[in-house]
């Protein structure tokens, strides 16, 4: 995996952050040297939902857990085979990741930064 030193510099002090910057990551590796624009990060979807349903970020409940949880929350969602809480899914989850990592990248590398 590439490295971005303006991404890397932001402050990440929770396994929330380090996963958003992880989503952060692979959304500026999946651009091939395109511009960082909304549109291509979303990569053709209409929306952040649309994004995770298409199997643009991970598809397994168990790796979105992974990225996002604290060791602690790992267990107590039994690796992502319980729902994160009683309001959303995995998928929820990584949407609002993927939607937090794209504010952040089109803060620092957005087309206003060419």
């Amino acid at each position: 995996m590439k490295t971005y030193p303006d991404l890397d510099r932001m402050p990440t002090r929770s396994a929330w952050g380090r996963g958003v910057k992880a989503y952060a990551c692979d959304l500026l590796d999946s651009l091939e040297g395109r511009p960082v624009t909304m549109a291509n990060l979303l990569n053709g979807a209409d929306n952040w939902r649309h994004w995770a349903e298409g199997g643009c970020g991970l598809v397994y409940d168990a790796d979105i857990a992974e990225r996002l949880c604290t060791p602690g929350e790992l267990k107590r969602k039994d690796g992502g085979r319980l729902p994160p809480n009683s309001r959303e899914s995995w998928l929820d989850v990584e949407v609002r990741a993927a939607s937090q990592a794209a504010r952040w990248l089109l803060r620092i590398y957005g087309e206003s930064q060419s």
